[in-house]
């Protein structure tokens, strides 16, 4: 079906009347002007992408993050705030050097003319939607770009370029804030982006808390100035002054510099200091409710950016489940192997504190790398509870898939000594096989197995006993081992006989190595190949 492409509403340029198709009009871009033309995806110096004037290439540089001259003029602004910061430290080891005099205001002025190119290059998005007369679109567009220039992240870095004014020097150090805001350092949550977006998104709070703030200063300030400025023992003596005490009053500062010496001022130094307790219980209430998250996501990246190797990744756990915490516990050594709780939600309270937790979706591929997946040892895909056990099984196989199609993507797994462990729990007995599948190693039906314990017991009293004893965290437990080179081709009694003797282990079975078959309690006489991986009991792991 063709898709009808209407007025640019902006530069009143027509569309074309013709039908197109849907691809064809997906291809097409919308120029910083509103004006509509034929080409690839918005992108200067980009292979088969439409010549864009001057005006476009400069919009494109300071507004369109995925062109390539945008990356190009990030990496020159990242290269001067590299040098503005070298040379903040190295002025007060070798003093004002005029070479570094020059250079600091040629840095400065670049970082001038960045920040002009990038508010005069910025166009309201009103301007993209509404035809406006020429008076009206004129003023749309100074109030539009004043309106950018005023947001705070504009405003940090117009605060670094007003460090031309010799005492504000210090103020060069904002610069470093650019770096981040940047996606190339948090990658899952950028606190300073969200900082910035909290305060776009509540500043009609903000704007109230401030102006309360203002009101009450003003107010203070000038009526302890009306009252005492006559006084021959007053220390306010200007409006300034008395601005000055009623603003440190209400912070609750208190310098001591001034202070009031009449009853009447005393009074309304009373009514301020109540007034502080208000303002300041309003700015905790503001910052409480629109900034915690914003600072608290960098929680998301701390993992990531760690150096966390050979780790445990449970995926999938839900509050209530410490038993599986547990058993962790009892077979893990937790200050060798650090085990990463991965699920959706805040951290459960009965969660021990030495399991680490990250908040994030396992089926995402796109935030498999908070837990550092590819460093890891070993992934758990527990199944959920709370649903229907397709439903959790439909979960879990999803979960497999975006691992093995994460390893595969960043290809990390090609380059280990052992591959990554994928461990699944599936509730249904069908879906064994599709979770294998999906790239699961090992599949562990829990119900299933526990209900055969239950029953098996019941017709052979202490089976269960024993098979929980070989299973769990004891003195005797199941492992797989390798079978000894000069044991290789012999026939399994000799094996068995042969390993009781030199390592005390019972040696119960075997899993052959090309096949994958499993062989339990196999004929003496049957040969055991090379390459098997030997299932025998032990109080500890005896064969490496």
């Amino acid at each position: 079906m063709g898709t009808h492409l209407p007025t640019c509403a902006s530069c009143k340029q027509k569309w074309p009347s013709r039908r197109v198709k849907a691809s064809q009009y997906a291809s097409w871009q919308v120029r910083p002007h509103g004006k509509v033309v034929p080409g690839g995806p918005l992108s200067s110096w980009g292979a088969g992408a439409t010549p864009l004037s001057v005006w476009e290439t400069l919009h494109a540089a300071f507004h369109r993050p995925r062109t390539r001259v945008h990356r190009w003029v990030e990496a020159i602004v990242w290269l001067l705030i590299a040098a503005s910061v070298v040379l903040l430290v190295l002025e007060p080891l070798v003093g004002a050097h005029p070479a570094l005099y020059v250079l600091d205001r040629i840095i400065l002025l670049a970082f001038a003319v960045e920040l002009g190119l990038r508010v005069l290059t910025f166009v309201p998005p009103e301007l993209r939607v509404f035809d406006y007369p020429p008076l009206a679109r004129a003023r749309r567009h100074l109030t539009g770009r004043l309106g950018y220039l005023l947001k705070p992240s504009q405003l940090v870095d117009l605060a670094a370029v007003i460090a031309v004014v010799p005492g504000l020097r210090g103020l060069r150090v904002l610069r470093t804030l650019r770096l981040l805001r940047s996606g190339r350092l948090f990658k899952h949550g950028n606190p300073f982006a969200g900082l910035m977006a909290a305060f776009e998104r509540d500043r009609i709070l903000f704007l109230f808390a401030f102006s309360v703030l203002g009101i009450e200063t003003i107010l203070g300030g000038l009526s302890l100035y009306l009252v005492e400025h006559t006084d021959p023992g007053a220390s306010v003596k200007t409006p300034g002054q008395g601005l000055w005490w009623a603003l440190v009053t209400l912070t609750t500062v208190g310098y001591g510099d001034y202070s009031p010496v009449t009853d009447l001022g005393r009074a309304i130094g009373a009514v301020l200091m109540v007034g502080g307790m208000v303002t300041l219980a309003l700015f905790a209430g503001i910052v409480g409710h629109t900034l915690l998250n914003a600072v608290l996501s960098i929680r998301e990246e701390q993992f990531r950016m760690s150096s966390y190797v050979d780790h445990i990744i449970v995926c999938g756990y839900e509050k209530g489940s410490t038993l599986l915490l547990d058993a962790l516990g009892e077979e893990l050594d937790l200050d060798e192997h650090q085990v990463v709780l991965f699920a959706d939600g805040d951290r459960p309270a009965d969660v021990p504190a030495s399991f680490l937790w990250v908040q994030g979706d396992p089926s995402k591929e796109s935030e498999l790398d908070k837990v550092r997946l590819g460093h890891a040892r070993a992934i758990i895909v527990v199944g959920r509870r709370e649903v229907t056990p397709q439903l959790a099984d439909a979960n879990t196989i999803l979960t497999i898939f975006t691992v093995r199609a994460y390893l595969h993507k960043h290809e990390r797994d090609q380059r280990r000594s052992a591959p990554l462990h994928v461990v699944a729990e599936i509730l249904d007995s069908e879906n064994v096989a599709h979770a294998r599948t999906a790239g699961a190693d090992e599949v562990i039906e829990s119900r299933r197995l526990g209900y055969s314990m239950i029953s098996h017991t019941v017709r052979y009293p202490g089976a269960a006993d024993a098979a929980a004893t070989m299973v769990a965290a004891g003195d005797q437990n199941l492992y797989l081992g390798p079978l000894p080179g000069e044991l290789a081709g012999q026939p399994f009694g000799e094996v068995a006989r042969a390993l009781r003797d030199q390592q005390s282990i019972m040696v119960i079975g075997y899993r052959d190595g090309a096949s994958g078959q499993r062989r339990l309690n196999p004929d003496d006489a049957e040969a055991v190949p090379a390459g098997a991986q030997l299932v025998y009991l032990a109080e500890s792991p005896r064969l490496a």
